[in-house]
């Protein structure tokens, strides 16, 4: 579907529009609905860096922790 690069290039694009939507409702938090989307790109601002780090993760390091999960279990 996507190469790793050009979904590390979404996962950057999402942060930053996440980030822009974030500042931008924070200065009308008085409105419920502001409220609710300023909560909601904070948490997509949360999704997108969780997912840009784990792009940004080795192969190895991947394995490495699916066989210590793999062990747990």
């Amino acid at each position: 579907m996507w190469s790793l690069e050009e979904k590390k290039e979404i996962a950057k694009i999402g942060m930053t529009g996440a980030l822009a939507a974030t500042v931008a409702t924070s200065f009308f938090l008085k409105n419920r609905s502001m409220k609710r989307l300023h909560v909601g790109a904070g948490a997509a601002l949360v999704g997108f860096s969780l997912w840009h780090h784990f792009l940004y993760q080795g192969k190895k390091e991947r394995e490495s922790k699916e066989k210590e999960i793999a062990q747990e279990s």
